[in-house]
């Protein structure tokens, strides 16, 4: 059914498998995981690059084969039909009305259709399924991904179960429960809702959408990247902000440009920074040390509220290999980004997908953007996913009888 040149490599071990199969994580390094710490073994997809590369195949060719040589599915038609990707990509010329000397572009993921990035990996993870005859998907969320799934496998008439934390915020709930799919929430954390569905896929039988337990996840939101370039006129942007929770999204804008770096399309990689809340940190906080240390999330950015990133093994692995670059943003940096993007240039976005501007903020305050730059910054949530989350910045004025006086004399 699929390429027979793809395969898996472990990012742990290098250990190959063939990628014909249902397969999650290595099961040789699996065994040594400890559910206190992110998971060894998690697959990446690898493509026959040489073979393209010698070939001479150019972006073009690839586009026009809807990029089946770099993808894990046989027939693109068994994709949703909903539009997912291909979402516009905005030019903005001045950050707090002042022209800055650099280019920025806002790549706006909340334009898919359950208003986040997600669907790139519930899109593909979906086609795979319905490739291997499987109808039935679960996963653990804080909300975006199980609502996500919840869209996408109505659209393919697949059934899914969603398993969240129960303070997850209620408009991702209700997307969930509109959807048609099965809505479990959990006494506990995301890392609670994670490993019961992971013991739910091995008891029931079913397919498991988790981000970084399952390798497809990565090669659904690579496909950003594939758009990035062709969207900046077939170049490499110079850097990438991206909001960071688990580290699958990253993941997924390295695996995409190095598929093209390794198939001789492009011939440097961009710098990409994580982006993580300051209470919410466990992934940049690890990226230097020796073992892992633990610290509960705490952060109104609930979509990359994470204790234990579970792909930080391989996010670490691409920020080592390309010299990625990392920091950390408070709650109220990421409000005042929240703020800026909707005031400034007409963007609402969920506090996540904020967190990645309020990133570029600060390295625009601290002179870190280089002159003449090209720059992108990945919002990957509406900010109608999480109304809550924005209060301190609303003032909701109170009602006025409906007559010009009072109309004037609130205007004083």
């Amino acid at each position: 059914m699929m390429h027979q040149e793809i395969t898996y490599s472990c990012t742990t071990c290098g250990q190959i498998f063939s990628a014909a199969d249902v397969r999650y994580l290595c099961p040789i390094c699996a065994e040594d995981n400890d559910p206190l710490q992110p998971p060894l073994g998690v697959l990446k997809v690898i493509y026959p690059y040489a073979e393209l590369k010698s070939k001479s195949i150019s972006f073009k060719q690839l586009k026009e084969r809807e990029f089946l040589d770099l993808l894990p599915i046989a027939n693109t038609e068994n994709l949703p039909p909903l539009k997912i990707g291909n979402t516009p990509l905005y030019r903005v010329r001045s950050i707090r009305n002042e022209t800055i000397p650099f280019e920025l572009y806002l790549k706006d993921d909340t334009q898919n259709p359950t208003w986040s990035f997600k669907d790139r990996a519930s899109a593909l993870v979906s086609a795979f399924a319905k490739e291997h005859e499987i109808d039935t998907i679960v996963t653990a969320s804080t909300g975006n991904a199980g609502s996500s799934l919840a869209g996408i496998c109505a659209s393919q008439g697949q059934k899914a179960y969603v398993i969240v934390p129960e303070s997850a915020p209620i408009a991702k709930l209700t997307q969930i429960i509109m959807y048609g799919a099965t809505l479990i929430p959990v006494k506990g954390t995301y890392d609670d809702a994670f490993d019961l569905s992971v013991s739910a896929t091995r008891e029931m039988g079913w397919y498991n959408r988790n981000t970084a337990y399952n390798p497809m996840t990565i090669e659904g939101k690579k496909s950003v990247s594939f758009e990035l370039f062709e969207e900046l006129g077939k170049m490499v942007p110079d850097a990438v902000f991206v909001p960071v929770g688990d580290g699958v999204i990253i993941s997924g804008v390295y695996k995409g440009f190095e598929d093209l770096l390794l198939s001789g399309i492009i011939d440097h990689m961009p710098m990409v920074v994580a982006v993580q809340a300051e209470g919410s940190a466990n992934l940049v906080n690890n990226l230097e040390g020796v073992g892992f240390t633990i610290s509960p999330s705490r952060t109104l950015a609930d979509s990359i509220s994470v204790d234990i990133p579970r792909n930080f093994h391989m996010a670490r692995q691409f920020l080592d290999l390309y010299n990625g670059e990392w920091l950390t943003v408070s709650d109220n940096e990421i409000l005042n980004a929240s703020a800026l993007l909707a005031k400034s240039y007409g963007l609402f976005v969920e506090p996540a997908a904020a967190a990645a501007m309020a990133g570029l903020l600060k390295y625009h305050d601290q002179e870190l953007v280089s002159p003449g730059s090209k720059n992108v910054v990945l919002l990957t949530g509406s900010g109608l996913k999480d109304l809550s989350a924005v209060k301190p910045l609303l003032n909701m004025p109170k009602a006025i009888e409906p007559t010009l006086s009072e109309l004037k004399y609130l205007l004083k």
